[in-house]
């Protein structure tokens, strides 16, 4: 049986997260790049959550704007982007309401779910990896780490580390080769933000690397992950809704997402639906 369950929300938010959902001790939010959308990193979620089965990964899509640069053009966006240069850098229009979204997704888990803010890690890519950066070192309570791929630091002026996140691990990994985000746009995020008070800023870099991300960027990312999220140390459970709480449809999606459906076939009562939910999370399927 697959270690985990891919979904898919009607507001363009994709989830993958342990087939058995108890199993849950840590969180990732995936942000994608500008006119891109949450399935242009969901293979590369899948692929780590088959490396990281207790870890859930929770991948938005941006709200559909007009983008400066992009000659007033709509696409998904974290933020209206008036040019690559630093200067422009200054303008993200949209940027506050973004990151009050992330915040709320790290909120959900945490108040839902249980999940503790040091078992969670929000990520990115390119304008997604810079809303990550910009909004985990701001949060009121401290993250496991924050990856940064093809990324930077936006509307530094509008930036300060929250007291306490100081030594949060930052992991930023960079093409060298990236005709959109240079370079010099890596290493002059990685001074701004040491400036700023950061003390755990690694920025690797990787030759012939354009905007985008490669294998072996995407293994350096898992053993970072890996070592900011290690098996066994969440003392916790999710809170999860129990299935003697909840309705024959509630069950039945459950199920469902489980992939337990072949076990339900001929399952008439509510009861036998209850025992079988509770037999897989206790792991006796």
């Amino acid at each position: 049986m697959p270690t985990s369950t891919t979904t898919r929300q009607g507001d363009g938010t994709i989830i993958v997260s342990p087939t058995n959902e108890s199993l849950q001790s840590a969180t990732i939010i995936i942000c994608h790049g500008l006119g891109d959308s949450s399935e242009g990193f969901v293979d590369v979620a899948e692929h780590l959550a088959s490396r990281l089965p207790y870890v859930k990964f929770i991948l938005p899509t941006a709200k559909t704007q007009k983008v400066t640069m992009n000659m007033g053009m709509a696409m998904p966006s974290w933020y209206d982007i008036v040019g690559l240069d630093k200067r422009s850098n200054e303008f993200c229009n949209g940027i506050d309401e973004s990151q009050q979204r992330i915040e709320k997704l790290l909120k959900d888990e945490h108040e839902n779910l249980g999940v503790p803010y040091n078992r969670m890690v929000l990520a990115g890519f390119s304008q997604g990896g810079a809303l990550s950066l910009y909004s985990g070192m701001q949060l009121p309570s401290k993250l496991a780490g924050i990856v940064i791929m093809s990324g930077y630091l936006p509307h530094e002026s509008g930036f300060n580390v929250s007291n306490g996140l100081q030594d949060t691990p930052i992991w930023h990994g960079h093409g060298e080769a990236d005709p959109l985000v240079r370079i010099t746009a890596a290493n002059e995020s990685q001074s701004a933000v040491q400036a700023k008070g950061a003390t755990d800023y690694t920025l690797k870099t990787y030759p012939g690397l354009a905007h985008s991300v490669n294998p072996q960027e995407i293994g350096d990312v898992l053993s970072f992950l890996q070592k900011v999220l290690p098996f066994g140390e969440g003392d916790f459970k999710v809170k999860l809704k129990e299935p003697s709480e909840m309705s024959v449809k509630e069950l039945k999606g459950a199920i469902s997402k489980a992939g337990l459906g072949r076990l339900a076939v001929g399952l008439m009562e509510k009861g036998e639906f209850v025992e079988l939910l509770q037999k897989h999370r206790d792991g006796k399927l």
